[in-house]
């Protein structure tokens, strides 16, 4: 399943780091981020729930950007 999200993103430096975060994830088939568009494409393992999955990669995404948001 892929799914986008709106992202919040101060540099595009960090939106890489977030893109890396996100593909070390588990339950992300893979992932990219758009800085330009602001935009997170994801998509998922099967049978990974989607919610509980994003709240894991905004987590480690806060961990080199304290104030990024994921809206999911």
């Amino acid at each position: 399943m892929k799914k986008k999200y709106d992202i919040e993103v101060d540099c595009a430096n960090c939106a890489n780091l977030m893109e890396e975060a996100a593909n070390k994830t588990p339950g992300i088939k893979s992932a990219t981020v758009n800085f330009m568009a602001l935009k997170m494409t994801v998509e998922f393992e099967e049978g990974s729930n989607p919610k509980a999955v994003m709240k894991d990669v905004l987590k480690e995404c806060r961990k080199f950007e304290p104030d990024c948001e994921i809206s999911f």
